[in-house]
């Protein structure tokens, strides 16, 4: 696939036009467009991972499940190389440059966010 080709599927994301920093500015035109497309795959990734690993993740409170999804996140290095490959997978190359210059910043941004995704899409609180 072209890097046209991966900008014109993702889904458009709404963002104040502001003056940012590197970090915020590609965060708001490449992270929130990459993670918003690869929603349900980190889904399906991340929920893999813990039947995997043996965890009932579905049993769990709603705040045990956020804190599962946080400890996850956080420690488990396979998991975070897989979901992390998802992202960087939809980058172009000069997107990909972008991220090696920032991706310290960026790798914080992407885990922040998706936990956050991942929260809202698997989390009921019903």
């Amino acid at each position: 696939m072209t890097d046209d080709q991966k900008i014109s599927i993702r889904p458009e994301v709404l963002t104040k036009d502001i003056e940012s920093t590197p970090a915020e500015h590609f965060q708001n035109a490449t992270l929130r467009p990459v993670l918003k497309l690869q929603n349900e795959l980190l889904q399906a990734v991340f929920l893999h991972m813990m039947d995997k690993r043996k965890v009932s993740f579905r049993q769990q409170s709603p705040q045990d499940q956020a804190a599962q999804i946080k400890h996850s996140l956080s420690k488990d290095k396979r998991l975070r190389f897989q979901l992390l490959g998802v992202v960087i997978g939809q980058f172009t190359t000069a997107e990909y440059t972008e991220f090696l210059a920032l991706e310290q910043e960026a790798v914080r941004r992407i885990f922040t966010m998706m936990a956050q995704r991942l929260k809202d899409g698997l989390i009921k609180t019903t």
